[in-house]
């Protein structure tokens, strides 16, 4: 199991590095990360990365990512002397935002699910 986590984790390790690399290469505003998973995602649609070459590990790693946040959480406390003059405006926005993430991610959730069950529905008429 050891190996296999270590294989997943090094693949999900190179591809963020690859991200690394496009945010030094390409002169725009967007992090690297969002570099590397958007490689991550094109590499599974074509089939570059296979699934199950990744999900053990990317499960893992989705489990623990509220520890990740731990440190985040430490440097806003580390910074209130900052924060202190704008923090209504900080919470408004940061409430807001989530409120609309989740009911857009909700909205697209329903939509897949509803077209998914669509198109299982016609596979079996079509087999049926």
């Amino acid at each position: 199991h050891i190996m296999l986590y270590l294989r997943q984790f090094c693949i999900i390790l190179f591809v963020s590095f690859l991200g690394e690399l496009l945010y030094v290469i390409i002169p725009l505003p967007i992090p690297a990360s969002v570099y590397g998973l958007v490689l991550m995602l094109a590499a599974l649609c074509t089939g570059i990365i296979r699934l199950n070459q990744v999900k053990e590990t990317a499960g893992f790693l989705i489990e623990i990512m509220p520890v990740m946040f731990i440190p985040a959480a430490a440097g806003l406390l580390n910074s209130w002397s900052l924060l202190r003059p704008v923090w209504l405006p900080f919470i408004v926005i940061t409430l807001v935002s989530t409120i609309i993430v989740m009911g857009v991610t909700g909205q697209i959730t329903q939509r897949m699910i509803q077209k998914n069950m669509k198109n299982g529905e016609k596979d079996e008429r079509i087999s049926g």
